[in-house]
């Protein structure tokens, strides 16, 4: 069983940056590819990016490439979401998510573990 809880969101100006950070619980956190996921009012879940086990490998959404980057620190059992060159596009409730399986995956029903999410709002 794997918990993670976000923290880091609030209301930042088109242009700023924000942190995300989620800490999991759970002895096996360095196994698990970590997603992070957003949801904006009336639309569904969407994929933001993806951080394999090791760190090393990351993929990411089109809408975000360039501008967000997903780091992790296993020591820490945290994963980190740092979005620069926000948008009022991106506002939205942010979740980071486990997947015990070692895929890099966008799909959110791959992932078996949520946290609760964490509100960003971006003002234009």
């Amino acid at each position: 069983q794997v918990q993670l809880v976000e923290s880091g969101g609030g209301l930042v100006q088109a242009g700023g940056s924000l942190r995300l950070s989620c800490a999991a619980s759970g002895r096996t956190f360095s196994s698990y590819t970590m997603g992070w996921f957003r949801r904006a009012p009336g639309n569904e879940r969407e994929f933001v990016g993806a951080i394999a086990w090791s760190g090393v490998t990351t993929h990411y959404a089109d809408s975000v490439k360039g501008r967000f980057t997903i780091s992790r620190d296993n020591a820490k059992n945290t994963v980190y979401l740092q979005m620069n060159s926000l948008k009022p596009e991106d506002t939205a409730v942010y979740y980071c998510a486990a997947d015990r399986s070692g895929r890099l995956t966008v799909r959110p029903i791959l992932y078996e573990y949520w946290g609760q999410g964490t509100q960003v709002t971006v003002s234009s």
